[in-house]
């Protein structure tokens, strides 16, 4: 006897016979899957965890979750790849059956990620273990960020020794990204070979090599975890920037705003951080205790104070405390928005042992982020150790992908050297970061006051005209105002170097 139907495009699932059929067809579907089929339907569009989905398709028993994924992929192939979602570290979700178009698992989710089994080309199984053991590092690496989802080593593992398609992996999975690599053993020398792809274009986004000796080989897979989970997190941003750009109607309200602010606040331009405001403030109207919302406004807050600019809400500089902590009560561990109040609570807050220890807390939480390095040098910079400040300055830079973002700590390391007198050095990296990117005020700090004290006052009062272009009615003081104060020393060279070459003061 027929039972209730349900329709997913050109295919049927009868509750009653538990049969799905496609033109008449009877389709081969197993009895876990239409388990598992049924255990979504029931739950009306909501996520079911994989605990639960595990325990409909194989009541009493423990299994291995590789299975869970394997005939989650089957399930998909016969309704259609669209209809069933991954829902990050919590399970699968089904979408409106009955003829309603799916939406995409973009429009849906935060991107996801799966780290593939890197392949072993040294023709020696003994390199297996290595190679495994790099993976299952650089998963745990990556679980720790809070901007996308990793999934586990259980499921991704099911490809080992295959050779599946990237797309088909991915669609398969349900992740947005695909890690994977090689390793390559030539007497004591090894090669880790790892790229990150766009799972649904097939694209690369990013490949690099990794080389090492094999007396060293745990310190060489440490070194090969951090340079990985350093160097894809920026990589994922920027995709989804782009992709938030060419697919702006199917995003998420909040995510999709969070993403266009970013890409205005990543040029440094002024009108552009007007926008980005304005993006930040419509997404807290709809979400008022969003902790990356929160961060990323008093962060830009912070920004626009510290470098003597005027700001944009008549009363953030105010607020800016009480936003601050706002975040960081809903921050749930999330080490970007730790790093970005922490700096915040330095610089324009004033709470700097409070400052200290959150970014302290953000650098914990995630060691392997770009940003939270790059954070860790500004707050060392500011109130910590100068040589702390330095190494992880340089860090930043060795690991910035194709130099993406390096006039930061590259900024960062010309400030140290104006700290401790070294004005030659200072100005060759002011040089450096200037290069990357022309819009950074504080890099014309370093510039100005580096060629000031150095007595090239021609080449100082040069920079000093582009800064004044940038930032008009900049003053001594306000960039005084601005910066963090529990060691005045910090910035005493850099404003009298900016005093000499004619800034008003």
């Amino acid at each position: 006897m027929n039972g209730p139907m349900t329709i997913f495009g050109s295919t049927t699932f009868d509750a009653g016979l538990g049969v799905l059929s496609r033109d008449g067809e009877t389709l081969p579907v197993s009895q876990r899957g239409i388990a598992l089929l049924r255990a979504l339907l029931e739950a009306k569009g909501q996520p079911v965890s994989k605990a639960d989905l595990m325990e409909a398709a194989w009541p009493g028993q423990i299994v291995e979750e590789g299975n869970l994924t394997v005939q989650m992929a089957a399930l998909r192939k016969a309704i259609g790849e669209d209809w069933i979602v991954t829902v990050p570290r919590v399970g699968y979700r089904l979408l409106k059956p009955d003829g309603a178009a799916p939406a995409t698992v973009e429009a849906l989710v935060l991107p996801s990620l799966a780290v593939l089994p890197f392949a072993n080309l040294s023709g020696d199984p003994e390199q297996d273990y290595f190679a495994d053991g790099v993976v299952e590092d650089i998963i745990t690496a990556l679980s720790r960020f809070k901007s996308f989802a990793v999934i586990s080593r259980n499921s991704s593992f099911i490809y080992k020794g295959k050779a599946v398609d990237v797309r088909q992996m991915a669609t398969e999975l349900g992740v947005r990204y695909v890690l994977e690599g090689s390793v390559r053993r030539s007497g004591k020398k090894l090669r880790i070979t790892a790229k990150l792809v766009d799972g649904i274009q097939g694209g690369g986004l990013w490949a690099q090599n990794f080389d090492g000796n094999t007396e060293e080989i745990f310190d060489f897979q440490d070194h090969i975890t951090a340079s990985v989970a350093l160097l894809v997190e920026p990589q994922i941003q920027r995709a989804e920037i782009e992709q938030s750009k060419r697919e702006r109607p199917k995003s998420m309200a909040v995510h999709d705003l969070y993403l266009r602010a970013l890409h205005k606040l990543l040029t440094e331009v002024e009108a552009n951080q007007a926008e980005a405001y304005g993006l930040l403030q419509e997404a807290l109207k709809l979400e008022p205790e969003n902790a990356l919302v929160l961060a990323e406004i008093v962060s830009l807050i912070d920004i626009r104070h510290t470098q003597g600019k005027p700001l944009f809400g008549a009363r953030d500089k105010e607020n800016c405390a009480e936003l601050t902590y706002l975040a960081l009560r809903n921050a749930n561990g999330d080490s970007t928005v730790m790093a970005h109040c922490g700096i915040t609570l330095l610089q324009t807050v004033k709470d700097y042992d409070l400052g200290m220890a959150v970014v302290q807390a953000a650098v914990e939480a995630n060691p392997n982020s770009l940003m939270v390095v790059m954070r860790a040098g500004v707050a060392h910079l500011l109130c910590g150790s100068i040589d702390l400040a330095h190494a992880y300055f340089q860090r930043s830079v060795e690991l910035s992908p194709s130099g993406v973002d390096a006039h930061y700590p590259m900024t960062g390391i010309a400030h140290a050297y104006m700290v401790t007198g070294d004005y030659a050095l200072a100005q060759s990296w002011a040089m450096r970061s200037l290069a990357h990117n022309s819009s950074y005020d504080p890099t014309y700090w370093m510039l100005v006051a580096a060629h000031a004290h150095l007595g090239q006052m021609d080449e100082a009062q040069k920079f000093l005209g582009v800064l004044q272009l940038q930032t008009p009615h900049l003053t001594v003081s306000k960039i005084k105002q601005g910066q963090a104060a529990k060691d005045p020393a910090r910035l005493a060279n850099i404003l009298e170097g900016l005093r000499m070459a004619g800034l008003p003061e």
